[in-house]
């Protein structure tokens, strides 16, 4: 199949808007944050750690952040990007997607998605995020508003070393839809949402057993509908 060529442009703007000649889909119709990890800077995020961690860009193609902690029970490494800048609100669709794996898919915690921020993103007030506990290989799902959460267990088997992508999108009235590795696995109610809470990027592991574990996180994507 060949390649479309619309030499004349792209638009996702009306004729009469500012953007409507633009040649390209208008970039202003979405608040859109994209993090391939080809960079790292330190002063972008709160890193919550318990022992020492490090927080460094890896040899792997692509562009990805590796995070280790060291090799102590429950040490762990938290970051969530400076500023809280995603809010649900009604009316407003949001996507979210993050690609990455952990080293140890069983003895080991961990969160990847929107967060307040928070000293304690395992037992975090208010977000919506993929989770997966020690002891187990399930990922789960939440949904979470001042404590009191909508989880859907179990909706994926997490492996070892194995990068999984998972993805959710509000669609700006009543449901959340979640999907792992591109397949839809369900949809949460907006019961329990966080609408009065901006939201921030948040990931993060933390030791299951006195062992060293590591997070690699190839990309993360949040954006919403202005």
């Amino acid at each position: 199949m060949s390649t479309s060529r619309f030499t004349n442009g792209v638009t996702t703007a009306t004729k009469t808007e500012p953007m409507g000649e633009f040649i390209l889909p208008d970039v202003t119709k979405a608040h859109t944050y994209f993090n391939d990890f080809d960079t790292y800077l330190a002063g972008e995020w709160v890193v919550t750690e318990v022992g020492v961690a490090t927080q460094a860009l890896a040899n792997e193609d692509n562009g990805v952040l590796l995070v280790t902690n060291a090799a102590a029970d429950n040490n762990s490494s938290f970051s969530q990007k400076v500023g809280e800048s995603f809010l649900f609100e009604t009316g407003k669709k949001l996507w979210f997607e993050a690609r990455m794996k952990v080293s140890d898919a069983t003895d080991s915690d961990w969160i990847v998605g929107l967060q307040i921020t928070d000293t304690t993103p395992l037992a975090v007030t208010d977000g919506v995020y993929f989770r997966k506990d020690d002891d187990d290989a399930n990922i789960d799902f939440v949904v979470i508003k001042d404590s009191t959460a909508t989880t859907a267990s179990a909706i994926a088997v997490n492996a070892d070393a194995t990068y999984v992508r998972l993805s959710f999108y509000y669609d700006g009235v009543d449901e959340i839809v979640y999907f792992v590795d591109g397949v839809r696995q369900g949809k949460s109610v907006t019961t329990n949402l966080p609408d009065d809470e901006e939201l921030t990027i948040s990931f993060g592991v933390q030791n299951g057993e006195a062992v060293a574990k590591t997070m690699s996180v190839d990309y993360i994507l949040a954006a919403k509908a202005r």
